[in-house]
């Protein structure tokens, strides 16, 4: 029973003994069945977690080496043998410079070539509603000194 309930108990009892049972236990205390509780308990067995494994050895030394190399390494400006190894090994600026601009060059083409490809269109094919009417020429009406010759004339059709 909680203490509010507790206290108006005690301050208004005549008001509390003239509800029944059924008002009074709105909400049921054993909602929860004791019976059924089964916990199912881990029964492997962990090692300790402890600080004094590899992965926390090899954490702690690279972060000396990083503390260390930050402290003595040389300035941006120095000479030095890893500066000029990395000099030496590095490729030169030319070489950079003329395969960007190759690469350029290039995708310009294939860009022209690809728009002119989008942008072809079939020529224009003129249909006629009765393509036999190509076939019933008349040479009669004909003006004079005109002849027809309309043997290599050949209807597409669909």
């Amino acid at each position: 029973m909680s203490l509010a309930r507790a206290a108006g108990a005690i301050v208004r009892p005549s008001q509390r003994a003239g509800t029944s049972l059924i008002q009074r236990r709105a909400a049921s205390s054993h909602s929860h069945d004791e019976h059924h509780h089964q916990e199912h308990h881990d029964t492997n067995e962990y090692p300790p977690e402890v600080f004094n494994t590899p992965f926390w050895r090899r954490a702690a030394l690279a972060a000396l080496g990083v503390v260390a190399f930050y402290k003595f390494a040389p300035a941006p400006g120095d000479e030095n043998p890893i500066a000029k190894y990395i000099a030496r090994m590095m490729t030169p600026a030319e070489v950079w410079k003329n395969a960007a601009w190759k690469h350029l060059v290039l995708s310009t083409q294939v860009s022209e070539e690809t728009m002119l490809v989008t942008a072809a269109k079939p020529p224009p094919v003129h249909r006629y509603r009765f393509p036999q009417r190509m076939d019933m020429y008349s040479a009669n009406l004909l003006p004079v000194g005109i002849k027809l010759d309309a043997s290599d004339v050949v209807v597409k059709r669909d």
